[in-house]
């Protein structure tokens, strides 16, 4: 499981997954991704599962966790009104941290394993 999904976030044929800005989380849109991967055929099925929570369950059986996107916020008034309309546009991203799950430490994924 965890070998598929670094192949996915290294592949450029999935738009519903990538690595978060500092490539430590794994983000989601959870739609596009039911659409895209879940509930596909052929060469994007990866995996056996075509409901969103089985695979949150694939996810939470290799020790990853749900996480809120890790931003700071600007101190003035425009600038944070800016950046919560950002933020809202992205509420249906999930984002799932792994400690052993890391790209820049590619080397920590076999100690990814089913708990």
């Amino acid at each position: 499981f965890p070998q598929k999904l670094w192949k996915m976030l290294e592949s450029d044929q999935f738009q519903s997954i990538w690595w978060s800005e500092g490539e430590k989380c794994v983000a989601i849109n959870e739609e596009l991704f039911k659409d895209e991967v879940l509930g596909g055929a052929g060469p994007q099925r990866l995996f056996d599962t075509q409901k969103m929570e089985s695979f949150t369950r694939q996810l939470n059986a290799y020790g990853f966790t749900k996480t809120k996107r890790d931003d700071q916020r600007s101190a003035s008034l425009p600038e944070f009104l800016a950046e919560e309309a950002a933020v809202s546009a992205h509420s249906q991203i999930l984002y799932y941290y792994n400690p052993c799950f890391n790209r820049a430490h590619p080397w920590l994924l076999e100690r990814c394993m089913r708990r």
